[in-house]
Parts: C-alpha cells; structure tokens; sequence
C-alpha cells in the first residue's frame, strides 16, 4: 500500500490504498463460526441474532452504531484458557484489549487474573472487586501517583520497563513500608510476524529493557539489591496478531538462558516467566487461529525444553491472553447511508459510525470482514469499501469485501471480530459520540458501557 506522507495524514486526499481482496465468497448469507461469536446465527426469515435477539430488534433498543458483545462466548474463552493452562500456570486478561466493570466481574467470576497499564484501568479493576492480588500493572511510564496506588492496595505483581522504574518502585516501597513483588520486562530481539507498530521485542521500541548489552542482566542484579523488591521473575511479550509460535520458541529460550546466568550469578532460580500474550484472532475466513489448549501445550513444550537442558526447574508459566477472548465475542452493527458506486473500481458504502469506533484499520491496515445481516440476499455480489462518516479519507471501516448489489440505504451491516481494541480506542473525532457496548446472553440484552451524548462532551468543555 502506500506510504505517501499528507499534511491531513494518511490515506488523505488523493493517497489511497491498495486493494486486497480474494473471489466473492460462494454465499453472502453464510457466517464463518470462526471469525463471528459463538451464538450469531440466521434465522429462519434470514435475519442475524446473538443470544437468541435479532439484529433488527438490538438496532430498534440501542440505536447505532453499537458493539455488541456475546457474554457466553465471553465466559467460555475464558474458561477455554483457563483450563488449557491449569493450576501450574497463571491467565491474565489484558485489560487493554477492552475494559469495564462488567467484564472484571466475569473475570473474577471464570477464574481468570487482570493486567492493567494505567491508573485508569487500575480504578476499574478494584471499583469492581478483582482481588489486588490477582492484578499485574504494566507500563513502560508509570506515574508516581499510579505506583504508589498499586503498591499501597497490593496488586501481585509490577512490572518494571526501565532502570528507572526499578529506583522509583522500590523507593516507593520502602516509604510505604512494602515490599512489592516485580517483574522485570526484557526485550528480547525477536520482531514477531505483525504489524511493525505492534511488534513488541525487537530492541528498537520503547518498551523493556534489551538483553543486548547484558541491561537486562543489571537490571536482574539492581532488582535483587533493593530492599524494597520482590523479584518474582521475567516478562516477555513478542507482538500482537501472532499465529507462528516459532516467535515464542526463540523469546523462551532467550529469557532461559538469562534465568541461568541469574542463577550462575547470584544464586537465585526466579520462579516464574510471562510469555505476555499477542495471540492472533481471525478476523477474516483467511485468518487461522490456535485453541488455547494448543497454545498451552506449545508454550509449555517450549518453556520445559529450554530449562532442562539448561538445568532449571521449570518456573510458573504466566500469559496474557486480552484480544485471543475478547476479540471475537462482539461485532459492530451499523445502518448504511449512503451508496457510491465507482466505475471500474469499487462501490463506497457509508455507514452511521466510522473510524472513531474503529481506527485499527486506519492505523494498522487491519483487515475486516462485513455481512448483511438485517435480511439475506440473492443478488450479485459486489466489492465495496465501508467508510465511515468522519471528514478523513482515510476513514476505512473494512478496506475490501463483498455484499450484494441490492444493498440499500437503512440496511444493517456488521463487522465481526471488533471486541479488542475498537472501543478501547474509540475517540471522539469530529466530536462523535462513542458507541455503548451491550452485553447479549439468553434472550436478553443490557448495557455494561452506555452511549456518550452530547451533554458529556459539553460536560467537559469548560471554556
């Protein structure tokens, strides 16, 4: 695609991206289980549902755009993780992924742990009720005030990006009269197969600490000094949207290998290591995802060769699973607007939300997938893009796909596998208000994050 540079920013003005787009599929009316949630289905007069209530219904209640999450499909992640990994090893949902107090609530509830990276995130996490103990803190900039807080309520463990944050942390430990477990983030020169921007441990970045140049080691020898410090153990995350554990294989042996200098060194086998998460979801029929449980017994294999042979008894296995369960448990349902069709190129269909409930694709080319799911249709399928409403060219909701020629304006699409980061990273461009996002399990439908209005954004405008 293009990489040309605009003074309004990518993709703007005449700079347009290239397609990406295989044959039409064979039916425009079927649904790939593997890319929609677990209970979206048609019914019998071709309209879409989720736990049993039809699109239309959801539409008419809630308005849109919308996401719209199955909370069974929700639980049974986490419960697949969970058990994939078993009592010997820790899952921690990342909380970045998408975060509220209703999520927390089924969290605790499945048995799964929490990862934050903000103060934010933090407040949510305990105004809910997860256990501080059950709480990782990430980040690679973390605020005194954000310490302080997640040392003083006991969060498990703290995760340390930097020289630096290993000073602060234990100073502010020890002021507090604590001693905070920790974990020491590495960088681990593996660049993962994904987006430049979210790939994660090849050393030019801005988070851990490098294992080039032994840092890493000091940062180990600093840590088991400091009165105020815990050292638990080693943190490694190698990217997001990984579907290749060749990544994984080469991090662990890496992170291995620095145990048993550790261990040469200082007389300390660190009992666990966190192979962070960046497990991929397919968010097209192309996409081919893992099970947990394959995930679990690879990640496992890895970890316990590489410590045999190098003579450790193999540490506690900790991941981070956020998009993996959350990510395919929601859609986003929209009502088209308006139909442009280009000659000899593609049909433009504008939908009543846009890259302000999505920027992924705007952000990281991310791809999508759409259906018509209001009714079924016979017609021929046509290659659209789905644009949003927002005044930027580059306001792509999905890049390339297919629906039928008969679409019209006030049908309702949706686009599958926005769980993870779509309303996490919503923002209010053009002052749009953000979507809600409405829990469905059973035949009944809730709000657990309410629509913004217009008297939120002028809530906070005090000029």
């Amino acid at each position: 695609m293009s990489r040309s540079a605009h003074p309004a920013g990518p993709r703007h003005a005449d700079v347009m991206t290239e397609g990406h787009y295989t044959a039409p599929p064979a039916d425009l009316n079927a649904l790939d289980g593997k890319v929609w949630a677990r209970t979206v289905t048609r019914d019998e007069d071709g309209t879409v549902t989720v736990g049993g209530i039809e699109v239309t219904r959801l539409a008419e209640e809630f308005g849109t755009p919308a996401y719209f999450l199955d909370e069974s499909d929700f639980r049974a992640r986490c419960r697949a993780w969970a058990d994939a990994f078993g009592r010997d090893a820790d899952v921690f949902y990342a909380g970045k992924a998408f975060l509220s107090r209703a999520v927390v609530r089924w969290l605790q509830e499945e048995g799964l742990n929490l990862d934050v990276c903000s103060g934010g995130e933090l407040t949510t996490a305990l105004d809910a009720g997860m256990p501080a103990e059950r709480i990782a803190f990430h980040g690679n900039n973390k605020t005194v005030a954000e310490i302080e807080r997640a040392v003083t309520v006991g969060v498990g463990r703290i995760v340390l990006d930097s020289f630096q944050e290993i000073a602060r942390v234990a100073h502010i430990a020890q002021r507090l009269g604590k001693r905070q477990r920790v974990q020491i983030r590495v960088t681990v020169g593996v660049e993962a197969h994904t987006h430049e921007f979210i790939a994660t441990a090849h050393e030019d970045q801005k988070f851990g600490i490098a294992l080039a140049g032994g840092q890493a080691a000091e940062a180990v020898r600093r840590a088991l000094a400091l009165d105020g410090l815990e050292l638990t153990g080693i943190h490694s995350h190698i990217g997001s949207q990984i579907f290749d554990m060749a990544g994984f294989e080469v991090s662990a042996r890496r992170v291995v290998q620095l145990l048993a200098e550790v261990r040469d060194e200082h007389g300390v086998e660190l009992p666990e290591i966190d192979l962070g998460g960046g497990l991929g979801i397919a968010y097209t029929s192309e996409d081919d995802p893992r099970e947990p449980h394959e995930i679990a017994k690879a990640l496992g294999d890895i970890v316990t060769r590489e410590c045999e042979a190098a003579g450790l008894a193999t540490p506690r296995i900790s991941v981070e699973p956020g998009r993996a369960i959350v990510g395919p448990t929601a859609f986003t349902l929209y009502e088209v607007g308006t139909i442009k069709p280009l000659e000899g190129l593609r049909t433009y269909v504008s939908v009543d939300g846009g890259m302000s409930d999505n920027i992924r694709t705007a952000l990281y080319d991310a791809e999508y997938t759409v259906a018509l799911v209001s009714r079924t249709s016979d017609a021929e399928p046509m290659l659209v893009r789905v644009v949003g409403k927002h005044c930027e060219s580059g306001d792509i909701v999905v890049k390339d796909a297919f629906l039928p020629s008969d679409l019209a304006p006030g049908d309702l699409i949706a686009v599958p596998a926005t769980g993870a980061y779509c309303r996490s990273m919503a923002s209010n461009y053009n002052h749009a208000l953000r979507p809600p996002v409405v829990a469905v399990r059973d035949g009944g439908a809730r709000v657990i994050v309410r629509r913004e209005t217009e008297e939120d954004l002028l809530r906070l405008d005090v000029g």
